[in-house]
């Protein structure tokens, strides 16, 4: 079974807050990025990316099963749980450029380090990136800063 798809909602945040509601999940990925609103979205989006301590009725969310949340960075926004920034952007980066980037969406992680980028005055300080994460940091990070602008 499917839950509601984006396009029904004005926000994202509508979106996730009716399909998850105040269940205990933990948006993830672009998901959680798109809570943050570090990321606008798609609106044709389909797919909720969360962590669960067990699998959900619905085909359109990715529940990636843990057995605890701690050692998770999470926020509350409203009533909403996700990944903070610096354990978002670390969750994506550890998977880019591997055998599992199937699982990142580039468009909006590049698109949110960009959006980081610029909100921070034109820094990366206050991300909290970890050393195995800093060469694919590094190559993303150019095209963050590059990203809004137009030749």
């Amino acid at each position: 079974m499917q839950s509601a798809i984006r396009n029904e909602f004005l926000t994202s945040r509508a979106w996730f807050r009716a399909v998850i509601g105040e269940k205990d999940l933990v948006l993830r990925h672009t998901s959680a990025l798109e809570c943050l609103e570090l990321f606008v979205g798609y609106f044709q989006e389909k797919l909720i990316d969360v962590y669960a301590k067990e699998k959900g009725e619905y085909d359109n969310i990715n529940y990636h099963i843990v057995d605890t949340f701690d050692g998770i960075d999470i926020v509350k926004v409203g009533s909403l749980l996700c990944t903070s920034e610096n354990q978002t952007f670390n969750d994506m980066l550890s998977k880019y450029g591997t055998a599992d980037e199937n699982t990142i969406d580039e468009q909006s992680l590049v698109e949110a380090l960009s959006d980081y980028y610029f909100s921070h005055n034109r820094s990366f300080d206050g991300l909290q990136i970890k050393p195995e994460n800093m060469e694919r940091f590094n190559i993303l990070k150019e095209w963050a800063m590059e990203y809004y602008n137009v030749n």
